[in-house]
């Protein structure tokens, strides 16, 4: 028994440890032109940050806007308990996009936890391959990256870098500015891997409630023939939409590799 309860927990801090995502986020996606702001990283959940993010892990960060391009340098982070902060000056009225991208790490597990891994991050492609396959019990080694945008809205003029590309490996790119939709209308994104729109690929997205657990209560649909993903916000507040891109890996000593893409945005 003492040996299966360790067992166990060794799945659980695989599935953990490899289930943390990372979300750009504001405590209000809505400031005035040119005042001081805060942003902030979630390495976890959309509701709770579970670790700080390593200065090092950090290849590439900016925030666009009209007439605007910030980048984001290490002495504007700062750590609070779990959370990575960033403090800067935003600049005059319209829709700006900020983005991270981190540096690829490596993980093993054994299949179990890798097999787990996938259900718990709704994987279902990669999942129904290794069972096609037969290897849902080998072990693996994963390489992995996160990529992060968010989308702000200074003043009331709303502007064209809502759409910006920041170039990551897996980027959401919004083809509607969020903050010309109300509750309930139509929002889309495009999903793109290496530049190229990543057609039929699952994605979910949710938002924060009172007393409930944003993952928990995610919805999902697949991309188009053209990696259009359309969504319909229902309720006012702070929404995000996220996927892992999940492929075997050429790379030796790897086998599989992927990226993870997050956008967060609110609906008034």
């Amino acid at each position: 028994m003492k040996r299966f309860l360790s067992l166990c927990a060794i799945v659980a801090t695989y599935v953990l440890c490899c289930s943390h995502e990372l979300f750009f986020k504001a405590d209000s996606y809505f400031f005035s032109p040119n005042t001081q702001a805060t942003l902030f990283l979630f390495n976890g959940t959309f509701d709770k940050s579970e670790n700080t993010i390593d200065r090092d892990r950090i290849s590439d960060a900016q925030l666009l806007g009209p007439n605007y391009k910030l980048a984001l340098k290490e002495d504007m982070f700062y750590d609070i308990n779990q959370t990575t902060y960033m403090r800067f000056s935003v600049g005059d009225v319209g829709t700006y996009a900020g983005g991270i991208s981190t540096k690829p790490r490596m993980i093993s597990m054994d299949g179990q936890a890798f097999q787990d891994y996938l259900e718990h991050e709704g994987l279902e492609d990669t999942m129904a391959e290794r069972m096609a396959t037969g290897t849902q019990d080998v072990a693996v080694k994963e390489k992995y990256a996160k990529h992060v945008k968010t989308l702000l809205q200074v003043g009331d003029k709303n502007t064209p870098e809502f759409g910006a590309y920041f170039g990551f490996p897996i980027e959401f790119v919004a083809k509607t500015n969020p903050y010309t939709v109300g509750k309930g209308e139509a929002v889309s994104f495009q999903l793109l891997s290496a530049g190229k729109p990543l057609a039929n690929h699952i994605c979910h997205y949710s938002t924060s409630m009172p007393g409930l657990d944003a993952h928990d209560h995610e919805r999902s649909a697949r991309t188009d023939a053209n990696g259009i993903i359309k969504i319909f916000p229902n309720r006012s507040g702070q929404w995000y939409i996220a996927t892992i891109h999940m492929e075997k890996s050429a790379e030796d000593g790897v086998d599989y590799e992927s990226n993870w893409a997050t956008l967060t945005f609110a609906i008034r």
